[in-house]
């Protein structure tokens, strides 16, 4: 798969990923994609947003505090990336929660994400295959999505990934399990909205999207890995994990990664 020669690529071309992101993620999502070496940009106005995603290398939309504003922008965006060939990729948080999420998720997904980035309760609600999430958190054990994650893959015609200890990312034909990672990522604040924002980025790039998301999830697995190894806590964690991505290179990447094929 060359997963380092992706990382390095990726930082060469310094994408511009364009993120209607939640207010919780702002901040440390811009932080972490500046210190993958791509450059973020927050617009969610609807008077701007789908311009702007004309001139973006990626969008992403993450739905965690949603408003009829920024629902209208969302779609306006995404309708535009696509129109302009740009990918895009939806982090449906907590999608299943209310009726309000499953029917802007349900709208999303209508307007084909080239990727699709979420927890196994988020992934099994999208597909609408229930799950059994609480809130932003997961209920359901990634090989519980697998089957879902395919099918989804299949609807929107692109990457559908599973975040979780062991994770999923599928085409819908193929498929791969990534195993980088540690438990405390899961609690630091915005690590998995920021994720969305590095997938992009690697999306922004040539080639096979699979192997793209799949080269995204293990790079910062190993990242997570490395600043864990260092970190007293969820608190000096959050501190190291912009200087592990940073400082990670793709022969250390390569070396490190857990990907094989599912």
């Amino acid at each position: 798969m060359e997963i380092g020669k992706r990382l390095e690529a990726m930082r060469r071309a310094g994408p511009l990923v364009h993120n209607i992101t939640n207010y919780v993620a702002m901040q440390r999502m811009a932080d972490i994609l500046l210190a993958a070496g791509a450059a973020p940009a927050m617009i969610h106005a609807r008077e701007e947003a789908a311009e702007f995603a004309r001139i973006a290398s990626a969008l992403t939309v993450n739905i965690g505090t949603l408003s009829p504003e920024w629902t209208a922008a969302m779609a306006e965006a995404a309708g535009a990336a696509r129109g302009a060939g740009r990918p895009w990729v939806l982090d449906p948080v907590a999608a299943g929660a209310t009726a309000y999420r499953r029917e802007v998720s349900a709208r999303l997904v209508a307007l084909k994400p080239d990727a699709v980035k979420g927890n196994a309760s988020e992934i099994l609600a999208l597909a609408g295959a229930g799950g059994a999430g609480r809130g932003v958190e997961a209920g359901d054990d990634v090989a519980a999505a697998e089957d879902a994650a395919r099918a989804l893959a299949r609807l929107t015609g692109g990457i559908v990934a599973v975040t979780g200890p062991v994770d999923f990312v599928t085409d819908g034909a193929r498929a791969f399990r990534i195993a980088n990672g540690d438990a405390v990522m899961t609690r630091v604040t915005a690590i998995g909205c920021a994720l969305t924002g590095v997938v992009a980025a690697f999306l922004a790039g040539e080639g096979d999207r699979l192997e793209a998301a799949a080269a995204a999830l293990a790079y910062y697995g190993v990242a997570g890995e490395r600043a864990a190894a260092a970190a007293a806590g969820p608190g000096d964690f959050a501190q190291r994990f912009p200087d592990a991505l940073f400082a990670l290179d793709g022969a250390a990447l390569d070396r490190l990664a857990k990907v094989e094929p599912a």
